[in-house]
């Protein structure tokens, strides 16, 4: 910059930033279903001085051939409900898998309220009072996820259930009161989860609801 004058540079990135949140919201909000609580929302992210922040990997996301059972039952999910886009749902579902995961090791008791359904919630939320009356902290860093693929789908009524197959690089450690560890391990282990994801295609709320978890 000569002079004194304005830093053009900044203005750019500026305008590149304001784009590129107004795009994210548009697909998780209107889309997805999958928007994080306003308590949840974090602050904005520094851009480094050198230039543009490198993007996040993303997970090989894989939605069945339409031709098939499940690509057949995704299409009637959508004559439901035309907003719902399969390869768009599966980028809020991968959002949503790490919120979960995560609130669920630190506790966080109103962003998995928002998440679940009431019955998974209750499972959720007694495992962590089960966890907080021991006196143990677990600990878990989602390092990669490194597929999401739909697996399953079906449309009862206005009911619609679409599952999906997360494998994820995770740290997973539980310690006690006094630190010492109790469960898991301070590596990284290659994880498969088989989640399904619930929602009234009638209902106004766009928010896709965890209604079962297992493990593969």
């Amino acid at each position: 910059m000569q002079g004194g004058g304005f830093p053009i540079d900044l203005i750019l990135f500026g305008m590149v930033a304001a784009f590129l949140v107004l795009r994210l919201r548009s697909v998780l909000g209107r889309r997805t279903g999958f928007e994080r609580p306003p308590a949840e929302q974090r602050g904005p992210v520094a851009v480094p001085a050198g230039g543009p922040a490198a993007a996040a990997p993303v997970a090989a996301r894989g939605v069945p051939d339409a031709r098939g059972p499940v690509g057949q039952a995704l299409a009637r999910i959508r004559a439901a409900d035309p907003g719902f886009d399969p390869a768009a749902f599966l980028g809020g579902a991968e959002g949503a898998f790490r919120m979960i995961v995560e609130g669920f090791a630190a506790g966080n008791r109103p962003l998995l309220r928002g998440l679940l359904s009431d019955d998974t919630y209750a499972g959720f939320e007694g495992a962590i009072a089960d966890r907080e009356s021991r006196g143990e902290v677990q600990r878990t860093e989602i390092r990669d996820i490194r597929e999401a693929t739909i697996e399953g789908a079906d449309l009862r009524g206005t009911i619609a259930d679409v599952t999906v197959r997360f494998v994820s690089d995770q740290v997973n450690l539980t310690t006690d009161s006094a630190g010492k560890p109790v469960a898991g391990a301070d590596a990284v282990t290659e994880l498969t989860d088989i989640w399904t994801f619930q929602r009234d295609t009638r209902s106004s709320d766009p928010t896709w609801k965890l209604v079962g978890t297992r493990s593969a």
